[in-house]
């Protein structure tokens, strides 16, 4: 024990009096490259969605698992993994996250069957689930001085936001010039060069006391989560009012109920109740959860459309979605400056009914609609917007929040978007789904009438997206409430965008 750090569970950083890591900033290189690979997987495997599809001979209705497959567990198990690196120790949480991380994108890229693509996603989920935590805490345990601190976290949030670029740059190249299954396979060896440069230059450093895991509340809230997207998806199948989706959500609301309970009752909580009922944090992760559903859901059909309706390419379609990138980071800059000067409910109150208006102009769309005229103003508009709540929703999140509780509300805010995503995009792929059925039923199943089906079901789904961002805005104006300590907590919260 004499080579790790130990801290107590209710502090997250070094004391002052121990001397700066010499190697500190090649940590935060590695680090940095683990970040980029899980940021990488989120976008680059959007763009081979259509081509996944094709080749496995997946359903319209199951697609969206290859999304909420790796969502949901990455989502549901994030507090968890947050506890484990704790735990078990940061640096070695990380390892195994990196090499888990590898053997499950082995494991897709070498799928059959869409069986197995949606375990490996699962996987790459969890393992996910145990990497992003440990990095950010290393970040914080490595970097001990105030100022040092603040460019790391810059460093990291800078490599989430501008790594969704690179990843749908990566995508478009690999799909189009090797093979849907690199966008994958490509996580091996960055997973391998992480592993063996984090071995000689990453300490380790785990919490001390009380160190008990809370097990049944992490299977009961991941649980819960799967119940209600497969509910969803039986709806796009079965119908809304057939007996097997009716089953699996009342189920879903009987685990997370069970969750909730189990939670206000244990002695070591997965999440404790107390987190969510201050009235502006809460808030901000129910604005959290569907701004998530909303803007993911809108990802999966937009891919769609650009490379089905359009005839785009995988690799133009990934330069389709620059703007959007660039959007979400020139706004976080803009809205890191005004946030001390106006408050968070200013922002995120536009940024939300910007979006809003946005994802209306997509409603718009038809077959013969411009990428310049409809879809570019649109994701310039809809990302400016999204970065302007990303930024003040991480501080108030953060905002008058106990020491003792710092990591779990940090990391609810990642499980929020992730949880939102999930749900988002069962949702949506059901609504589209049942959309396009109720077309073709009314107007024949000719070739022309196919590709005006699959228009309508797209305009349905986002109508449906903008009703869910419409709804953060109300809740943006309803609840949150401007503090000095929701702009002061942005100096020290990192932003981290997905």
């Amino acid at each position: 024990m004499s080579n790790e750090t130990v801290l107590s569970p209710d502090i997250s950083v070094k004391s002052s009096s121990v001397p700066p890591d010499p190697r500190r900033w090649l940590a935060l290189g590695v680090i940095a490259i683990a970040q980029l690979m899980v940021v990488l997987d989120a976008t680059i495997v959007n763009i081979a969605l259509p081509s996944a599809q094709q080749a496995l001979d997946i359903s319209t209705a199951d697609r969206q698992w290859i999304v909420t497959a790796y969502t949901l567990t990455f989502g549901g198990f994030l507090l968890f993994g947050g506890r484990i690196a704790d735990f078990f120790g940061r640096r070695r949480t990380f390892l195994v996250g990196l090499l888990g991380f590898a053997a499950a994108s082995a494991l897709g890229g070498a799928a059959v069957n869409a069986e197995t693509l949606y375990a490996a996603r699962a996987l790459q989920g969890l393992f996910g689930a145990l990497l992003a935590p440990a990095a950010l805490s290393l970040i914080t345990v490595t970097f001990t001085e105030a100022k040092e601190r603040a460019k790391a976290f810059g460093v990291f949030g800078g490599i989430s936001g501008g790594g969704a670029a690179i990843g749908l740059l990566a995508g478009g190249l690999l799909t189009e010039y090797a093979n849907w299954r690199w966008c994958l396979l490509v996580n091996i060896p960055v997973a391998i060069i992480a592993f063996l440069a984090a071995l000689p230059v990453v300490k380790e450093s785990k919490a001390s006391g009380d160190t008990r895991y809370d097990v049944p509340g992490a299977i009961l809230a991941t649980a819960g989560q799967v119940a209600l997207v497969y509910g969803f998806t039986k709806a796009a199948t079965d119908g809304w009012s057939s007996g097997v989706t009716i089953g699996w959500l009342a189920g879903a609301v009987a685990l997370l109920g069970a969750f909730l309970f189990w939670e206000s009752r244990t002695k070591h909580p997965l999440l404790p109740l107390r987190v969510l009922f201050d009235r502006n944090r809460g808030a901000s992760y129910l604005v959290s959860i569907l701004l998530g559903a909303g803007m993911l859901g809108m990802f999966l059909f937009m891919t769609f459309y650009l490379q089905q309706t359009m005839g785009y390419s995988a690799l133009k379609s990934g330069v389709a979605y620059l703007p959007f990138s660039g959007g979400i980071v020139a706004a976080a800059i803009v809205a890191s400056r005004l946030l001390p000067r106006v408050g968070p409910k200013v922002l995120m109150a536009t940024g939300a009914l910007l979006a809003t208006a946005s994802m209306v102009w997509l409603t718009q769309l038809d077959l013969d609609s411009s990428y310049a005229v409809h879809i570019l103003p649109s994701f310039v508009a809809m990302s400016f917007g999204m970065g302007l709540v990303f930024v003040p929703l991480s501080s108030v999140a953060l905002s008058g929040i106990a020491n003792h509780d710092a990591g779990v509300a940090s990391a609810m805010v990642n499980t929020t978007q992730q949880v939102g995503g999930s749900l988002g995009t069962a949702l949506l792929n059901t609504i589209f789904t049942t959309a396009v059925t109720g077309y073709l039923t009314d107007h024949g199943a000719a070739p022309l009438q196919q590709a005006q089906a699959a228009i309508h079901g797209y305009n349905v789904a986002f109508t449906a997206s903008a009703i869910l961002l419409a709804v953060a805005a109300l809740v943006v104006v309803v609840m949150i409430r401007n503090t000095k300590s929701d702009a002061s907590t942005q100096e020290n919260a990192p932003v981290i965008v997905h």
